[in-house]
């Protein structure tokens, strides 16, 4: 499934081979929560924008409109018309930031809906099914994710509930995959790594699920609130104790800065919400920084957001235009604005495959770490 190209020095340059397509890596993968881009993004203009995967979320399709009613009309890629891979993360972090709506038992977790309040219980049983019936490519087993912050016998809890939980959605997916109905019999499961910022505990638990011999592996309960020192530490730590012949995953992150140093620590899959939520809010990225577009200096700035991007957005519309829409409150305002950025985070991945393959890497690092300190006089490393 997975085919390991090349590397330079820790970083990976690879083949992930799924039934909707072979994913090259690294890659960034496309938020879309509820089976959609918020920006008004569609996944025609996805596939313009250099997008290999998207990503949905199990918890709030299971709440809204339900996985059963997305399996009647088909499957996720068939209701959201999209025929590439996509992943679904397992409901699990979701569930765990309801901190005042949930109860953790062994079973799983009973918690109420944030939309309409009413009781759901979810286990690694239900988050197989779930995934099962929306039927995406890959499927993230169900965890715990604990407060990064959290006190060593927490997290060790934690994490061995975590163990047990990755067993049994390993059998129930197999299960599943065996079933007449099932949408996606080829369904793939991936294992994730937790254990704080206590880097003895990650190690452990790398190794531990590393012998479940997964499709792919990854890295949860990062980006949660410690600095990103303490997460490129764990990397260094925890990343050499999950299979190099795996894809890797680091969850929810992040930076394009992130994304740079994590790739250089052996990370080959990322997600992060940023360029679009930035994007709706006149934040856009450039390899000079980020830009906010809201700013009176681009009221009569007739350029793009940047004159060497490709994206359609910087093919068609100036400076000065969008920040007018965004005044005008303008819905296009917001599109134009995610569009560009996804393209950016797309983009930026395919030159690091394209460093990767040429055995410049470590260069082209430099090189981009270097130009985001021209636009605000530091280096977006912390």
């Amino acid at each position: 499934m997975y085919r390991l190209l090349k590397t330079e020095g820790r970083a990976k340059r690879g083949e992930f081979e799924t039934v909707h397509g072979t994913i090259q890596t690294p890659v960034f993968m496309n938020v879309g929560t509820a089976a959609a881009i918020k920006g008004a993004v569609g996944t025609d203009d996805l596939s313009n924008l250099k997008c290999q995967v998207q990503l949905s979320n199990t918890y709030h399709l299971h709440v809204r409109p339900g996985d059963k009613i997305v399996k009647q009309l088909g499957g996720l890629h068939k209701f959201m018309v999209w025929d590439k891979p996509i992943l679904t993360d397992s409901g699990g972090f979701q569930v765990f930031s309801l901190t005042t709506l949930r109860k953790i038992k062994e079973e799983g977790v009973y918690f109420n809906s944030h939309v309409d309040g009413r009781k759901i219980f979810m286990g690694p049983e239900e988050s197989m099914q779930i995934q099962s019936n929306l039927g995406s490519t890959i499927a993230m087993a169900f965890d715990e994710c604990p407060p990064s912050k959290a006190d060593r016998t927490y997290i060790e809890n934690s994490v061995a509930r975590t163990t047990r939980w990755l067993y049994r959605c390993a059998d129930e997916m197999k299960r599943l995959n065996s079933l007449d109905d099932t949408i996606n019999k080829n369904q793939m499961l991936f294992g994730i790594n937790q254990g704080g910022t206590l880097n003895d505990i990650r190690i452990e638990h790398a190794k531990i699920i590393s012998e479940l011999d997964l499709p792919g592996y990854s890295i949860g309960g990062l980006a949660v609130g410690e600095t990103h020192e303490e997460m490129y530490d764990v990397l260094d730590h925890v990343v050499p104790y999950l299979p190099k012949n795996k894809p890797t995953y680091l969850m929810g992150v992040g930076t394009p800065a992130n994304i740079l140093e994590a790739v250089d620590r052996g990370v080959d899959f990322f997600d992060c919400v940023l360029p679009a939520r930035n994007g709706r809010h006149a934040h856009v990225y450039t390899n000079r920084g980020k830009m906010n577009l809201n700013n009176a200096q681009y009221e009569l700035d007739d350029r793009p957001i940047t004159e060497d991007c490709n994206c359609p957005t910087c093919q068609r519309y100036s400076r000065a235009y969008i920040r007018h829409l965004f005044k005008a409150k303008e819905m296009l305002a917001m599109r134009l604005c995610v569009m560009h950025n996804l393209y950016f985070f797309n983009n930026m991945t395919e030159e690091i495959r394209t460093a990767l393959d040429n055995g410049e890497y470590a260069a082209y690092k430099k090189m981009r770490l270097d130009g985001f300190e021209e636009l605000d006089g530091k280096r977006n490393k912390k």
